[in-house]
């Protein structure tokens, strides 16, 4: 035995201790490393079964998985998502994400998935989901944006305030963020009675011009002397639409005979009966000189696009219910016939 080994004090022994002890790191450190990811492979599937429910309609049970089912699966997913067939493109991404074995292709259907919860108004499920990506990727801004929206939109700011904190660690720009989030707190915030409510909303639009169509759309339904006094004549275009659909009681007559753009949109609605000469809007001069023509089946209707994404909707919004920007929307007019029901209000 002596002859095969080397002594204890020989240098030999040490090179060989160390290469050993190297060994049996290398072997405990692989070890430990199959258990960490096996582990995380069962967490990950305890959480997904969280969101197995009926309402997931795809038969994927006994689906057999190869890899290059990933991208036309995906693809498929998200068809069905823009088409809100919400059940059937959740149902894909579950399946995707139990299969998969890359670890950063499915931070990135994880983070579909709480979208697609998030367009279907399953907010709970699309926090627990972005909650979960962060406590892995604490850096993703995208899903840090996310959080921060299903928050506003489950009227928690504070928590979304606190999401804007890593937002700006990591080199934001989020003024605009929380100006709109101050917004969204005071509109509907029942305990501020109504004239400090009028009040905090217009020291916000003093402060932040962008928030000028959606102050003004709330000032018509809490003061309308208020929200007449805060419209810009420069700025008509931008709630041509609000404008255009308020009652007749709550038109101010004073402030439209001094604005030619006021006075051509209610001559054209059939509140005043003097038309000046131009508005600068070509759909409402257009509509006023049908109007004064004798055409009255005329109308204006109303869509709304969103600037970032350049989705186009039939009703209006405060953020994008595609993209979910904020301050993105413009007011696109166009003459119709009219219909039977023309005379109701935005308000």
């Amino acid at each position: 035995m002596e002859q095969l080994l080397p002594a204890y004090d020989d240098p030999l022994f040490s090179i060989l201790l160390i290469i050993v002890l190297g060994l049996i790191i290398a072997v405990a450190t692989y070890g430990w490393g199959i258990y960490k990811q096996q582990k995380e492979e069962g967490n990950l599937l305890k959480f997904l079964d969280k969101f197995d429910s009926s309402e997931c309609t795809l038969n994927t049970q006994d689906m057999p998985y190869e890899e290059h089912l990933l991208k036309p699966l995906s693809l498929l997913a998200k068809a069905f998502e823009n088409t809100g067939e919400y059940h059937k493109s959740i149902s894909i991404y579950l399946y995707l994400i139990k299969n998969i074995k890359d670890d950063l292709a499915k931070i990135e259907l994880l983070e579909r998935l709480g979208n697609t919860y998030l367009h279907a108004g399953f907010l709970e499920r699309a926090r627990t989901i972005y909650i979960d990506i962060l406590r892995k990727r604490p850096r993703n801004k995208p899903v840090l944006y996310e959080l921060c929206v299903v928050y506003e939109m489950m009227q928690k700011y504070e928590k979304a305030r606190e999401v804007i904190e890593p937002l700006e660690y990591l080199n934001q720009e989020t003024q605009d963020l929380r100006t709109f989030l101050d917004f969204s707190e005071i509109k509907h915030n029942k305990k501020i009675d109504t004239t400090k409510k009028v009040y905090l909303l217009q020291q916000l639009l003093n402060k932040e011009p962008k928030l000028y169509r959606a102050v003004i759309y709330k000032l018509f339904k809490l003061d309308t002397k208020v929200a007449w006094e805060s419209v810009d004549p420069s700025r008509i275009h931008e709630i041509l639409d609000i404008l255009w659909f308020l009652p007749q009681a709550q038109v101010d007559f004073e402030i439209v005979k001094e604005n030619p753009q006021l006075n051509t949109l209610y001559y054209a609605k059939g509140y005043v009966q003097t038309l000046p000469n131009t508005s600068g809007i070509f759909a409402l001069d257009m509509l006023a000189t049908a109007k004064k023509q004798g055409f009255e089946e005329a109308d204006l209707h109303f869509s709304y696009l969103c600037k970032k994404c350049k989705q186009s909707f039939p009703i209006s919004f405060s953020r994008c219910p595609n993209c979910m920007a904020i301050y993105s929307i413009e007011v696109k007019e166009d003459i119709g016939k009219q219909s039977p029901q023309t005379n109701y209000s935005l308000l």
